[in-house]
């Protein structure tokens, strides 16, 4: 019943996020859009005694708000792992070689078509990411033509998929860290533990911690929206009273607190402030500048390439089962849709190269997205069981 809600949740705010981005593209070619640029490079601050933090709004969206996004990811991953679909290892062997290939791949093809330029290579994992909104969406178009098994297959990749993005945002996407500032954070993590250990069910302390890591990992280097996973790692999935008997579940209360803000509320802002690509007056060699072309090639061939080839050995191999009553050619659709990479692979990209007047990454991310989701939902709309 969770996970049917869970589809349902994310499949709506797919629509949400695909008219945000309509939305912010159709403003930044208008006649409005130094309005636009205005917004997004506004300048906000805050100060507490000595310690001064300004940011433009784009950067308050994609440090502040998309922490209450992987926050959520790190809740649903936790649940998933200790009483979800993931905590059966027969069950999460075919989704995780599968976002192993999805990953992989693209990154390979990224790497390929750039090796020449040591400054482009830095952008090699903005094609490695799945966006389990817009794919779910897309799923959702198709009614009972789509076996539930696939469903609970594209969910369980997407969530590999989402922990490899966080390990590499971890490891590649950071600056020269601050060990004063680390010391900072390995002290509130102590806190957390603390708090975990004691069964504390209320929300405040962790939260207020959990603002001190973000500060803190904003002066050492390590992007702050890791704090949303390492505040999911700590909350209890059950707490139990003087007997020893489970009451209740913080975990599950928080992400359900959650869901409807930051798929409805966080996502599509995010979408808006970063689809806004101006394509007047664009050049030939901006629009086939290597960065987005390997970038769409990566989502359209390298996701579908890497997921299927990947889970169509590992089936044959003996090592997992394909997914109940799904044909092949399903299956092969759902690896294309897996090709939709647009709220991480935006995300990645402005931590890869920001905003560069020589090229724009988003074009790429655009074009492999939307033509992995018109292709992936015309194999699967036009299947046939085999």
């Amino acid at each position: 019943m969770m996970l049917k809600q869970f589809l349902k949740l994310d499949s709506a705010s797919g629509v949400v996020l695909t008219l945000s981005a309509m939305l912010a593209m159709l403003w930044a070619n208008s006649p409005l859009a130094p309005v636009y640029n205005m917004l997004i490079e506004l300048d906000f601050g805050i100060t507490i005694g000595q310690f001064l933090l300004v940011k433009p709004l784009l950067l308050w969206i994609n440090d502040g708000l998309m922490t209450l996004f992987f926050l959520t990811i790190g809740l649903e991953l936790k649940r998933e792992i200790l009483v979800g679909h993931l905590a059966n290892h027969r069950q999460i062997i075919l989704p995780a070689i599968g976002a192993l290939g999805g990953m992989l791949m693209p990154a390979l093809i990224y790497i390929a078509i750039n090796s020449n330029n040591v400054n482009y290579l830095h952008g090699w994992a903005i094609p490695a990411a799945t966006d389990i909104a817009f794919a779910l969406a897309i799923l959702s178009l198709l009614g009972n033509k789509i076996p539930p098994s696939l469903r609970v297959f594209l969910v369980s990749l997407a969530i590999f998929d989402d922990i490899g993005a966080i390990i590499i945002i971890a490891v590649f996407y950071n600056s020269h860290v601050s060990i004063t500032a680390l010391w900072v954070i390995g002290f509130c993590i102590m806190g957390l533990a603390l708090l975990n250990w004691r069964n504390v069910s209320h929300f405040t302390p962790y939260i207020i911690i959990s603002l001190l890591i973000w500060l803190a990992f904003i002066k050492s280097g390590i992007h702050p929206t890791l704090t949303g996973v390492i505040l999911a790692f700590f909350i209890p999935l059950h707490v139990q009273n003087m007997r020893k008997t489970w009451v209740k579940s913080p975990l599950r209360q928080m992400e359900h607190d959650l869901h409807f803000s930051v798929y409805f509320i966080v996502l599509p802002v995010f979408s808006f402030v970063n689809s806004g690509i101006n394509v007047w007056g664009v050049s030939t060699n901006y629009i086939l500048h290597p960065v987005p072309i390997s970038i769409a090639l990566g989502l359209f061939l390298g996701k579908q390439w890497g997921v299927f080839s990947f889970c169509w050995l590992s089936i044959r191999l003996g090592l997992c089962e394909r997914p109940l009553h799904a044909s092949w050619r399903q299956l092969y659709g759902v690896a294309i849709l897996c090709g939709i990479g647009f709220t991480m692979s935006l995300f990645i990209g402005s931590l890869a190269f920001g905003t560069n007047i020589f090229f724009d990454q988003r074009l790429g991310i655009a074009v492999g997205s939307i033509t992995s989701a018109i292709v992936g939902y015309w194999v699967l709309r036009y299947q046939t069981h085999q």
